[in-house]
C-alpha cells in the first residue's frame, strides 16, 4: 500500500484521515456550481441552439422521457444500459463483460443526431434531462488503466493508440518494438497536456461533450459520478424507472478507497509539478464544474461543497 494513499479502514466504520461525510451534495449546489464553472470559458462557440443540435454523446429515451448526455470515462455505457433496459430496449441486464455492446445498434437510433427527425424540440425540452461528470485525475487515471495500459479491463483498449503514444514519446518507429510496449500513467499526461490536435474522446475535456448553454445550465439533474450509487437512486425516482447500474457504481463503497483514487494519488504524487499545473490549466473548468478536490486532499476525489 502506498504511504501516500490516504485513509486507512480502522474497523469501526471510520477511515482515518478523512474528515466529509459521503452525503451527496444538493441539486441546487451542483447547479450554481456548474453554472460558476461555464462562466469560466467563453461558450458561444461550443453552444448548440437547441437539444436537436447537441453532439453525439447525448441520447433521448422516449418511453421514459429522458435526455442523458453521457461523458466518456464517467460510466456512461452503464448509465446508457442501464437507460436501454428503463426504456424497454433491453429486456435483462448485460453481462459487465459485454456492456461495450450499448455503444453500436442498441442505442444508435437514440443519439440526438437520429432521435431529432423523430421528435421535435418541444417534446425535447420537455424531456427530464440529467448528465455525470467525474473528477479529471481519477477520470484520466481510469481512462489510462482502461484504454491504454496493460491492465486486463471491461472496456476496449485503444491499442493502436497506445503505440502510437509510445513512439512520440520515446522516438521509436520499429512497429515491432512497438507492438511489445505499453505508454506509462506519466507519458500518457504528458501526451495529453502536448497534444494540440483533437484527442481521443476519452481524453478530452468533459465539458465540450455536454450540451450546454450561454445562459443557464440545460440540465435537471447533474450526478457526480462520486455519488452514482445513491444519486442514481434518485434519478430512477424521477423517470419512474425500476432499474439499476452496473457494477461498482452502483455499490455504496466508498470513492476515496477505489483502486482509481488509490492509483491516483500514487502516480500523480511521482509527477513533476509543472505537469501537474500544466494539466489542472488545460482541465480546470473540469475541476471547477463540482468544485472537485485535489489528489492531496484527505477526501479526493470528492467535491469540495
Amino acid at each position: 500500500t502506498s504511504s501516500i494513499m490516504a485513509g486507512e479502514n480502522t474497523g469501526t466504520g471510520g477511515v482515518v484521515g478523512f474528515t466529509r461525510s459521503l452525503d451527496p451534495p444538493t441539486q441546487e449546489w451542483a447547479q450554481q456550481q456548474f453554472q460558476n464553472a461555464l462562466n469560466l470559458v467563453d461558450t458561444s462557440q461550443i453552444s448548440p441552439p437547441n437539444w436537436a443540435s447537441c453532439g453525439p454523446k447525448s441520447y433521448y429515451f422516449p418511453h421514459i422521457n429522458t435526455i442523458f448526455t453521457g461523458v466518456p470515462k464517467t460510466g456512461c455505457s452503464n448509465w446508457i444500459e442501464a437507460l436501454l433496459r428503463a426504456n424497454g430496449d433491453l429486456k435483462e441486464q448485460l453481462n459487465p463483460t459485454q456492456v461495450r455492446k450499448v455503444h453500436g445498434g442498441l442505442s444508435s437510433r437514440h443519439r440526438m443526431k437520429n432521435a431529432r427527425y423523430e421528435y421535435d424540440e418541444e417534446t425535447l425540452v420537455k424531456a427530464f434531462k440529467f448528465t455525470v461528470v467525474r473528477n479529471p485525475w481519477t477520470r484520466i487515471v481510469s481512462g489510462y488503466r482502461d484504454k491504454l495500459s496493460s491492465e486486463k479491463t471491461q472496456g476496449g483498449s485503444l491499442r493502436s493508440l497506445g503505440i502510437s503514444i509510445v513512439s512520440k514519446m520515446r522516438h521509436i518507429t520499429d512497429h515491432d518494438e512497438l507492438k511489445k510496449l505499453y505508454p506509462t500513467f506519466e507519458e500518457v499526461v504528458r501526451w495529453v497536456v502536448q497534444s494540440n490536435e483533437t484527442i481521443n474522446p476519452h481524453f478530452e475535456l468533459q465539458f465540450t461533450s455536454l450540451c450546454i448553454s450561454k445562459s443557464q445550465v440545460r440540465y435537471d439533474f447533474i450526478a457526480p459520478l462520486e455519488y452514482a450509487g445513491s444519486l442514481s437512486q434518485e434519478i430512477w425516482k424521477k423517470i419512474g424507472a425500476k432499474t439499476s447500474l452496473l457494477g461498482s457504481y452502483d455499490k455504496s463503497s466508498d470513492p476515496r478507497l477505489q483502486k482509481s483514487a488509490q492509483y491516483a494519488r500514487e502516480w500523480l504524487s511521482e509527477l513533476d509539478k509543472e505537469l501537474i499545473e500544466k494539466f489542472y490549466e488545460i482541465f480546470r473548468v473540469d475541476f471547477a464544474l463540482m468544485n472537485y478536490s485535489n489528489f492531496t486532499d484527505p477526501d479526493f476525489p470528492l467535491p469540495i461543497f
